[in-house]
């Protein structure tokens, strides 16, 4: 059995002053988080927000007709479910855990209360929101201007820095379904990374062999999202 994860794995509740620590922690609930869990569907209300530690959630938009593109991901450096304290309670969006692992929940009524005190929370809530809306902006652009190739490395370069090592578990449907592309289109664009030395791709796991190469090979929208985490939410290590 893989050895649990701590709430502190998580970069925002890592960040918490010490008398909002306290007054979290016996409220947070660890739970798994398994490939392919839905968290929340489009329109449902929200029962909880979700610290992912060593998982990455996926926010998707779902077409009326199945077809998915995604928005944003999500890791330990985040929250899921910013339309609860937001104060919207539900979102047009899907969020489904993309890689394995765990994280802690936090019931929707204590989220709004502490977002309601306007203390240090409000402000690390914010700037951590800000930063998804920029990873979000992003995505639709280079959605629009840049090829499969370029999304491909940006997707598993934002991918990597929500996770702990360099492989993710990841099938090339599930890819399709995030980039909101052909699984033909995946697989053409894995090859061309694994014939450039970049990647290791085998039964759904992914192996990233040459990080810079990856961002050398990809567009300018990576950095930027990159950039954007890094000035509004300075890492700062569990005890």
């Amino acid at each position: 059995m893989p050895e649990k994860t701590q709430p502190r794995q998580n970069q925002l509740l890592a960040t918490l002053p010490e008398t909002e620590w306290l007054r979290w922690q016996p409220l947070l609930e660890r739970v798994p988080l398994p490939l392919g869990k839905v968290l929340y569907e489009s329109g449902a209300t929200m029962g909880h927000v979700y610290f992912p530690t060593n998982a990455i959630v996926s926010l998707l938009y779902v077409m009326e007709d199945g077809g998915s593109a995604e928005i944003a991901v999500v890791g330990h450096e985040g929250v899921v479910g910013i339309a609860l304290f937001m104060g919207g309670e539900s979102t047009p969006s899907r969020a489904v855990v993309q890689s394995a692992g765990e994280g802690y929940r936090l019931p929707a009524h204590v989220m709004k209360q502490e977002f309601e005190r306007s203390g240090p929370v409000l402000h690390l809530l914010l700037r951590y929101t800000q930063a998804l809306i920029t990873q979000m902006a992003q995505t639709a652009v280079c959605n629009r201007h840049h090829s499969l190739d370029q999304q491909l490395c940006r997707w598993l370069l934002l991918s990597m820095d929500r996770l702990n090592g360099n492989e993710l578990v990841m099938t090339q449907e599930l890819i399709a379904n995030m980039l909101g592309v052909r699984r033909e289109g995946v697989t053409e664009g894995a090859l061309k990374l694994q014939k450039a030395g970049l990647i290791q791709y085998a039964r759904g796991h992914i192996t990233i062999l040459d990080r810079a190469g990856l961002e050398a090979r990809t567009c300018e929208c990576y950095a930027v999202v990159k950039k954007e985490y890094d000035r509004l939410l300075p890492v700062k290590l569990a005890s």
